[in-house]
Order: C-alpha cells, then sequence, then structure tokens
C-alpha cells in the first residue's frame, strides 16, 4: 500500500544584492508550484523598507499589523497565506522541494500549524535553510530548519 503522505521542502536561497539592500520583492515565482510564489508586494517592490516608511508610515504600519492590509497593488498576509495553505493542499503525495522566499515559508507555517496569521510576523527563516512540512489529509508536522546540503540527495 502506497503512502499518501506529502514532505515538502522549503529552501530559501541565499539572500541576493536587493534582499541585503532590504528592498521589497517582487513576487519571485516557483517552478513548478505556482501558489509558492512570492508575496506581490505592489507597488513596494524594488522599494526598501525605509523608503516605505517615509512616503506611507500608516500604510506600511497597516501591513505589518494587519494581516488582511495589502500594499498598495499588492497581496495582504492573509491573501499570502490562503495562496500558499491551496498549493500545499494540492501538492501530490510524495516528497517535494521548492525555493522559495521568506515570506512563503512563513505563510507555509502559519497554514500548516494553524497559526493565527499575526504570527507571520514573528516567524524568521535563514537563507539557505530548509524548513519541512510533512502532513496527510489536511494535518501538517514541522521540522524546523537544517542546512540544505544535509538533504536527502544534495
Amino acid at each position: 500500500m502506497k503512502s499518501q503522505s506529502v514532505r515538502v521542502h522549503l529552501v530559501r536561497p541565499p539572500l541576493d544584492a536587493a534582499a541585503r539592500q532590504g528592498r521589497f520583492g517582487h513576487a519571485r515565482p516557483c517552478p513548478g508550484y505556482g501558489g509558492l510564489r512570492g508575496q506581490d508586494t505592489g507597488e513596494w517592490a524594488g522599494r526598501t523598507l525605509d523608503e516605505v516608511a517615509a512616503e506611507a508610515p500608516e500604510a506600511l504600519h497597516a501591513w505589518l499589523t494587519d494581516p488582511g492590509y495589502a500594499p498598495p497593488g499588492g497581496e495582504s498576509v492573509d491573501a499570502l497565506i490562503a495562496r500558499v495553505g491551496a498549493e500545499l493542499a494540492a501538492l501530490a503525495p510524495g516528497t517535494h522541494r521548492a525555493e522559495v522566499d521568506q515570506a512563503v515559508v512563513r505563510a507555509a507555517v502559519v497554514h500548516a500549524l494553524e497559526l493565527p496569521a499575526a504570527a507571520f510576523w514573528r516567524l524568521d527563516v535563514r537563507p539557505e535553510w530548509v524548513t519541512t512540512l510533512t502532513g496527510r489529509a489536511g494535518r501538517w508536522n514541522l521540522l524546523v530548519g537544517r542546512p540544505q546540503d544535509e538533504l536527502p540527495g544534495t
């Protein structure tokens, strides 16, 4: 009898130049897993946190404190969690590996552990580390990060 379990290794890539400068991302694609693309930060994409804070402090505060608030033209944390959760629910049995942004790992953990959306901002994910979720029938377990060179087959 084949197991119906799912294992997904979420790998956070090394920081690129924009991330090192604290710039909002551009909804980085995730080949093969469309629902795991990066968060759409709308008009803030490519800008630094300081730039947005200087121009729109109330909007930035709302985004950081209200999971339902979306940046102008972008996606809320609630919407990101729902999108990532739908992708996880649709995964076929077996093992999957996806290189994703920190926001996607945060959203996956919040969804998988049924945490309140406000917990999203309390999770940090190291670059080049792996977060593993295993599950079956809508129940997920979390293996907290490890270096990706410790993954089987790497």
